[in-house]
């Protein structure tokens, strides 16, 4: 798929898609994460529940909170490459025989500037989230017309990434929302990143050994426990509720910040 998504017909069918870039293998195993995230939510809901009102995730912000998750806390963590990279080695031996844990997981983790928002480090995907966020709510304002978007586009990138994108397609027609009809979603990426840090430092109070575990490749403590406390109530909760339920906190960023400063602090030097 050009963009990679999930789709179903029940919680018994599930299907996702990826893209493969032949030039850069993280596209696939990344995008490959986040949509099985969706899809590992909407198995989990309650058969009791299916194909009932409730049936579905409590937000687009929680669907994104799953797909991120495992993502970037899971598969794009230091224990997990640590486990599967001498799989991913004796796959392709010629261009990671040469290459050690650490340093591929370095450069997964590699923070810099990006003219595609699905393929942007954590760091600065929120850059893309706010300049499409701004530019949505200019338009429905009537402050913006359409078809000054690409212009408006190229100078906020310009202002928050410092680049400019050579063309449309790498810039203001890159998403598949805007012309779906999807107006309003790209928030709730941001909204999941935020969820998904509070959710899974709260699996980790409940299972000290969790990052151990996934350094074994073992994910049946962290699934089991997001089963519990967010899958399988489906909308049954508003999200509030059901993220102090699982977390017993409101929604806050700080233990995102917290947890982007203690990740890339250590990669790269760094202190608050």
């Amino acid at each position: 798929s050009a963009h990679p998504f999930s789709s179903g017909f029940g919680r018994g069918d599930v299907r996702i898609t990826t893209r493969y870039n032949l030039r850069y293998l993280p596209s696939a195993i990344f995008g490959i994460f986040h949509e099985a995230g969706h899809a590992i939510y909407d198995q989990g809901v309650s058969p009791s529940l299916e194909r009932t009102p409730i049936g579905n995730g409590a937000s687009l912000g929680f669907h994104e909170s799953q797909s991120r998750l495992w993502e970037n806390l899971v598969s794009r963590s230091r224990p997990f490459w640590r486990h599967y990279f001498p799989r991913l080695q004796r796959v392709f031996p010629e261009a990671l025989g040469g290459v050690d844990a650490e340093s591929f997981h370095r450069a997964v983790n590699r923070v810099q500037p990006s003219l595609i928002r699905v393929e942007a480090d954590e760091v600065t995907y929120n850059l893309h989230i706010i300049l499409r966020f701004e530019l949505e709510r200019q338009v429905l304002e009537g402050a913006l017309a359409a078809e000054d978007l690409p212009q408006a586009w190229n100078a906020k990138m310009n202002e928050y990434l410092g680049m400019v994108p050579p063309t449309d397609a790498d810039g203001v027609m890159q998403d598949i929302h805007w012309s779906s009809g999807s107006i309003g979603y790209f928030p709730t990426y941001t909204l999941g990143n935020v969820i998904s840090v509070q959710l899974f430092e709260a699996a980790r109070q409940a299972h000290p050994g969790l990052l151990d575990a996934i350094g074994r490749g073992e994910f049946g403590a962290l699934l089991g426990w997001l089963r519990e406390q967010v899958h399988r109530h489906g909308r049954k909760l508003f999200p509030r509720d059901l993220l102090r339920r699982a977390t017993g906190a409101d929604l806050t960023p700080e233990p995102y910040i917290g947890y982007l400063w203690e990740k890339y602090g250590e990669i790269y030097g760094v202190a608050p």
